[in-house]
């Protein structure tokens, strides 16, 4: 969910089709206005004494005349900058001593998109954190070979609309490896990977961010091991119709989803707005995607969303030739889910809810809008184990039908393949 004219293509949070019946809204939206409980209270980082006043200067001078080689050592403390930092030479590691202990700090920045900007091959940054940046905290765009590790991005206020989109935003980039890091606090998506090839995003945390944890428009992608909690929606796997690249081959499995509650509080005019509070993962118009042993429970609205463009207020957007509006082929079995649906994000949802499984029920583990290419003989392949059921909107009837007949969902895929960055 970027930007405009940043990491995805322009797209406005117009909710579900305008003159849809009050149910069709339910479904599924990735994409529906509104905001859900707050959840608990944001627990600030630790504090961090003042660091050498000098030794910031200084490191912002070493990432300007940086070698390939070098690495950049950050003592513990906290450094302040007041304008976004760069690094445009290959084969550089940026080094700190915890994140928790070398902090970069940008608290009233005035200068600069990010608090960190890198344009280069082979870089990797480690046991550091980057703080209340104006805009994104630590973006890397068009580059290969990426490590991030023991990163923590965090606007330390807690959510706020005003806070920067993305926390970990690598774009366009090549073999990506994001592990041990935590995102806090992003506006947008806390780890985010897009138009990207090959990555591995593991033992990662997000918490109170709009999106937890996104892949968008990205081919073979492993996220594991992760914790997705307190955020709008906890991990999201997107195609969105603008970008030239579609995205596929994508394994989410071995994480925890839970509880992500958290009011909306994205920029309005952005997709990331228009996700409702209590999701936990979602499938939009993305194809070849694997939801497997994962622990998915407590998400307010539904644990488990399979849509299309169509039922998104990106809908009538600009699209790419490439760009296929319909889920297909996703695999979601083996998971352990519960709780859930049962107070979600919205009155159209609520209503959903209440007209298919009473006043005291609850929405089924999987919400899917029921959009599907006509002229596949064997049909969309959504195949559904061990949930506890699953509602099919009817958006191409106008959602005029919502049904929970489980039987089409029965289908079994293979197993997509790991992703290998090759790195021994």
């Amino acid at each position: 969910m970027a930007k405009r004219g940043k990491g995805r293509g322009a797209a406005g949070a117009r909710g579900w089709k305008q003159g849809a019946p009050a149910l069709l809204v339910a479904a599924l939206a990735a994409v529906l206005a509104g905001c859900g409980d707050g959840g608990p209270a944001h627990v600030p980082s630790a504090t961090v004494a003042e660091g050498d006043a000098a030794f910031a200067d200084a490191l912002r001078q070493k990432l300007l005349d940086a070698k390939p080689g070098d690495v950049i050592e950050v003592p513990a403390g906290r450094y302040t900058f007041d304008r976004s930092l760069s690094l445009r030479v290959d084969n550089v590691t940026l080094r700190g001593a915890g994140q928790d202990k070398s902090v970069l700090s940008f608290k009233g920045q005035k200068a600069g998109a990010e608090g960190l900007l890198v344009n280069a091959d082979h870089f990797t940054i480690e046991n550091i954190a980057i703080e209340d940046a104006k805009g994104d905290g630590l973006k890397i765009n068009e580059a290969e070979h990426i490590t991030i590790r023991g990163v923590r991005v965090e606007w330390t206020g807690g959510p706020k609309t005003s806070n920067g989109g993305y926390g970990l935003y690598p774009v366009r980039t090549r073999n990506v490896l994001i592990e041990d890091s935590i995102a806090i606090g992003a506006s947008d998506a806390g780890i985010y990977v897009g138009q990207s090839q090959d990555v591995i995003v593991r033992n990662s945390r997000a918490e109170y961010n709009v999106a937890g944890i996104e892949i968008e428009n990205t081919i073979n992608a492993d996220v594991y091991g992760n914790v997705a909690t307190n955020n709008t929606g906890g991990i999201l796997v997107f195609n969105m119709p603008a970008l030239k690249q579609p995205g596929g081959n994508v394994r989410v499995f071995k994480n925890q989803v839970f509880a992500n509650n958290t009011g909306n509080f994205g920029a309005k005019g952005t997709p990331v707005a228009s996700v409702p509070a209590g999701t936990g993962v979602v499938i939009n118009s993305n194809d070849d995607v694997e939801i497997f042993d994962n622990d998915i429970k407590d998400n307010k609205t539904a644990n488990i969303i399979v849509s299309s463009v169509y039922s998104t207020g990106y809908s009538a957007d600009s699209r790419s030739e490439s760009f296929d509006p319909y889920p297909e082929r996703i695999s979601v079995h083996g998971n352990r889910l519960s709780g859930g649906g049962d107070a979600p994000d919205g009155f159209d949802l609520k209503a959903l809810k209440v007209a298919l499984f009473g006043l005291n029920g609850r929405l089924p583990d999987v919400l899917w809008d029921g959009y599907a290419n006509a002229e596949l003989v064997e049909g969309p392949q959504i195949c559904l184990h061990d949930v506890s059921g699953v509602v099919n909107a009817d958006g191409p009837n106008g959602y005029k039908n919502p049904t929970s007949d489980a039987t089409p969902f029965g289908c079994t895929l293979p197993p997509l393949p790991q992703v290998d960055l090759k790195r021994g």
